[in-house]
């Protein structure tokens, strides 16, 4: 269905089209979920000329199957924890583990911000239209604690936008962002990875010179700034 994450930007950015240039100031944010969420975002980011910055969510393992989300953590700006409650009675996961590891996951998640942000402040959210963007939608935990974060700081308009997601995952969604644009939900959905032909993983050096890009675009000089030849 996406050749790479960069065309699934593309053509959700055709449907995002109407927030071009939105008026009036200070128009929309585009924020993506790292790591493959940012390259996503950063191609929306680009067709709309709004900035870019990451929205960074932690996954709450569960005890000895970290790979089982039981809840997520996200800073957003504002501390947010959502929790699987069933899930954590189910598991009867204790008080103690889960203080420990929110800490844990909250301690990373000021980490990435500032490695990824690079000393940058993050852009204003209150009263404006803000764009959350992920590389496709499984079980939505991360984007539900994501959605929630932002909604927190009292945004004027709340969208989520993906290529690809679960359609159960999206019914759990709706109620927290007041437009959802997605390409596709199809009822036979198995891995967000399926729908791409190249669906490598992205690396945080790729991150890091997305946003500073984006940053460099939506400077007040750029117009009138020197090309200048980067060497890594």
């Amino acid at each position: 269905m996406f050749r790479d994450r960069s065309d699934a930007g593309r053509q959700l950015a055709q449907r995002l089209l109407h927030l071009k240039d939105q008026q009036p100031p200070p128009g929309a944010v585009v924020l993506g979920l790292p790591r493959g969420g940012v390259i996503v975002a950063s191609e929306i980011a680009r067709e709309l000329n709004a900035p870019l910055d990451v929205l960074v969510v932690r996954k709450i393992g569960a005890p000895h199957q970290p790979e089982l989300a039981i809840g997520a953590v996200t800073d957003g700006q504002r501390p947010q924890v959502v929790l699987n409650q069933e899930l954590v009675d189910a598991l009867g996961v204790s008080q103690v583990y889960l203080n420990a590891e929110i800490a844990e996951q909250y301690m990373e998640v000021r980490r990435r911000e500032q490695f990824y942000r690079g000393g940058r402040k993050p852009p204003p959210i209150t009263g404006r239209t803000v764009i959350v963007v992920d590389d496709g939608i499984a079980t939505g935990a991360t984007v539900k604690a994501g959605l929630e974060a932002i909604r927190r700081l009292d945004p004027a308009r709340l969208i989520l936008a993906v290529p690809v997601a679960a359609p159960e995952s999206l019914d759990q969604l709706r109620d927290l962002a007041d437009e959802i644009v997605v390409l596709a939900a199809p009822a036979n959905f198995v891995a967000v990875g399926r729908f791409y032909s190249n669906f490598d993983q992205t690396t945080d050096e790729e991150v890091v010179a997305l946003l500073e890009e984006a940053a460099d675009r939506n400077s007040p000089d750029s117009t009138s700034r020197a090309p200048v030849d980067k060497i890594s």
